[in-house]
């Protein structure tokens, strides 16, 4: 090792520039830690109608009661069963929608497909009574 004119000995600055190099190539070149999986609610809109909405791979299967709203005073039931589920980012996703009797799909999945993405994915489906008044739609 020999001593540069400034007191620094030369090996010694050329091993912190080498490795502070090897440092920013390494950051660099490291791969990003993609999100694998990513979150799919689906939600059954409050038509009034009963039903079910299913996916395939499995993992939804959210069922929704009929309801009427001036039979009675308590508020609508929630849904049951499966209405959140957890998949892998790029699964294309089918969802069904099956009304129960006495119920019609007014809008919403009869097939439908989508592709997972990372963040926030959701599909909604709207149950009407077959006989009856609607809420919305």
């Amino acid at each position: 090792m020999r001593k540069h004119s400034n007191g620094v000995w030369r090996a010694r600055a050329a091993g912190v520039v080498t490795a502070l190099a090897t440092a920013a190539t390494m950051a660099s070149v490291a791969p990003v830690q993609a999100q694998s999986t990513a979150q799919l609610s689906a939600w059954v809109s409050d038509g009034w109608g009963g039903g079910t909405i299913t996916s395939r791979p499995a993992g939804i299967n959210c069922h929704q009661s009929a309801w009427d709203p001036y039979a009675s005073n308590e508020p609508q039931p929630y849904p049951t069963g499966a209405c959140t589920a957890t998949f892998e980012v790029g699964t294309t996703v089918t969802f069904t929608a099956t009304p129960d009797s006495g119920s019609y799909v007014n809008d919403g999945p009869t097939p439908h497909s989508m592709t997972i993405r990372t963040g926030y994915n959701a599909t909604w489906v709207m149950f009407c009574p077959s006989g009856g008044l609607c809420s919305a739609g």
